[in-house]
């Protein structure tokens, strides 16, 4: 009697741990369609998770229309206590992963659209194939994000966005430049401009983050001069968001695209597009892998960042 009742307990304390970690996931998403997505569930299920809690709890946590949902106040409140709290109990919980043979679980990151496309792809499908008990979520935007509130693991970014309490980790090259390129239609009906200086008097195509702001400068540099352009042109994207907008523009020649030059090297490599003041390519260091520096590591984040380290040359 004593060990099913232990069980029943057991089993309630993760169905509400499941409950409560339902309507985490449809409050951060802001609805229960993408949370579902997220989660790999139902949004059906998804509602009848918060339904349940709510129930418990004897109070509404989220107002629901067709169009939306939104927190109450006391959603609001129990959702900026239970995220810390939810993290330590993943991490409780991790703890026994220790003692499996081969790692497993969740990994989430969140990492700017250039890494997912430029870094990740050549660490992802071999980290899967030697950790297959690991399922990876990669959520790529180019908004600052604090890992640790919106329930991810870690992050990349770039150095100068680290925050200063993060162990961060070089994931990907160590140093890469900004291109500037032009299709060769363009560069025959423009010509092709000699110094920065002269790019104030050619189409740019330019590029703004998604959080809003001036137009992103393109910054140049040579023999230890440094300067500084603003773009003006028939064409401003989303930096990162839309940035293979701006690609097609520059390949159909309508004007001049300064980006990654990882990015662009493809299209430089087809002759699609042709290397602009490529003396004057600024140089900058490479992205890092950051995680906040608490005791225990969930073990994916672990694995995976052995792997990382791995393959760094």
């Amino acid at each position: 009697m004593a060990i099913r009742t232990g069980r029943a307990k057991i089993r309630t304390v993760m169905d509400e741990l499941a409950d409560l970690t339902a309507f985490l996931t449809v409050a951060r998403e802001g609805g229960f369609r993408s949370a579902a997505r997220v989660a790999g569930s139902s949004a059906s299920g998804m509602g009848d998770a918060v339904r349940r809690l709510e129930a418990r709890l004897g109070v509404r946590l989220l107002h629901r229309t067709t169009r939306s949902v939104t927190l109450t106040d006391a959603g609001a409140r129990l959702l900026e206590r239970l995220a810390p709290a939810l993290s330590e109990v993943r991490s409780a919980l991790d703890v026994v992963n220790d003692f499996r043979d081969r790692p497993a679980g969740r990994l989430r990151l969140n990492v700017p659209i250039a890494a997912a496309r430029l870094v990740l792809p050549r660490i992802v499908p071999p980290f899967l194939a030697k950790y297959p008990d690991i399922c990876l979520e990669v959520i790529a935007e180019e908004r600052l994000v604090d890992v640790v509130a919106e329930g991810y693991d870690a992050g990349i970014r770039y150095e100068e966005r680290l925050a200063q309490d993060m162990v961060a980790v070089p994931i990907g090259p160590r140093v890469q430049r900004f291109a500037t390129a032009a299709s060769p239609a363009y560069l025959a009906r423009r010509g092709r401009p000699k110094h920065p200086r002269e790019l104030l008097d050619h189409d740019c195509l330019g590029g703004r983050f998604a959080s809003g702001g001036p137009l992103h400068a393109w910054e140049f540099e040579c023999d230890g001069v440094r300067l500084s352009v603003d773009p003006k042109g028939p064409l401003i994207v989303g930096l990162g968001t839309t940035t293979d907008l701006a690609v097609a523009a520059a390949v159909a020649g309508t004007g001049l695209i300064y980006d990654f030059e990882d990015w662009l090297r493809p299209f430089i490599d087809r002759g699609e597009l042709e290397p602009v003041l490529e003396s004057w390519w600024p140089s900058f260091s490479g992205p890092f892998l950051y995680y906040p520096g608490r005791h225990h590591l969930p073990t994916p984040l672990r694995a995976f960042i052995d792997f990382v380290r791995s393959m760094q040359p």
